[in-house]
């Protein structure tokens, strides 16, 4: 068994405090923690059960954090691990958080594919969105649920209203049809729309924009 030595408030966070044992610093506690669990200076303690109490106190830690990350916006599950990584927490909190977030539905990346498919197809292609959602760590399974909410024509319509807003007070040569072109694949328009999005301007002449 040890002694807990000092129980000290920490300076940067008034909620925690650090625990000394045997002289030492051990770890840092909330103070809900410190006082559910009745510990205070002199006490003798196993060391392991203290440990258990820092993951506990930890769990509590996190989730709260993670809880006000996400008053924000919504956030994939990946994200949250990231941020809970970022912030020191070991991978069996960011286990727990993240369990913890789903049960409460805060936490559903298919639904937030769907919300994000919703709001990028307006001005992004499919592959560009389907790398955007790769990247936030969302499965290629969700990613195909959102995606196949979108027809054909809702990418066209979204490159021709791109198309129109880069073409506006610009001269309709063969070299700026070549520029809107490229520029709409790199918004990840896949080419057939791009190509039929200039030719149901009309006034392009078609394919006058290919080299």
């Amino acid at each position: 068994m040890s002694e807990i030595t000092a129980i000290t408030p920490q300076v940067k966070d008034k909620t925690r405090c650090n625990i000394f044992v045997d002289g030492r610093f051990y770890c840092g506690l909330t103070l809900e923690t410190t006082l559910r669990n009745r510990l205070k200076v002199g006490q003798t303690i196993d060391p392991e059960k203290l440990s258990q109490m820092q993951l506990e106190s930890e769990k509590e830690t996190a989730l709260d954090k993670a809880l006000h990350h996400l008053t924000a916006t919504a956030k994939t599950e990946k994200q949250i691990r990231d941020f809970l990584s970022g912030k020191g927490f070991l991978p069996a909190v960011c286990d727990f958080v993240v369990e913890r977030l789903k049960s409460y539905n805060f936490l559903n990346d298919g639904e937030y594919a769907k919300s994000y498919v919703s709001f990028a197809a307006k001005k992004k292609g499919n592959r560009l969105i389907r790398m955007e959602l790769r990247g936030k760590g969302v499965s290629d399974e969700e990613i195909d649920g959102a995606l196949d909410e979108l027809s054909k024509e809702d990418e066209l319509s979204a490159a021709k209203t791109l198309l129109e807003k880069y073409l506006r007070g610009k001269t309709a040569d063969k070299a700026t049809l070549q520029k809107a072109c490229r520029y709409l694949m790199g918004k990840g328009f896949e080419y057939d729309s791009v190509k039929q999005a200039i030719a149901e301007l009309g006034e392009f002449g078609g394919d006058d924009y290919e080299s």
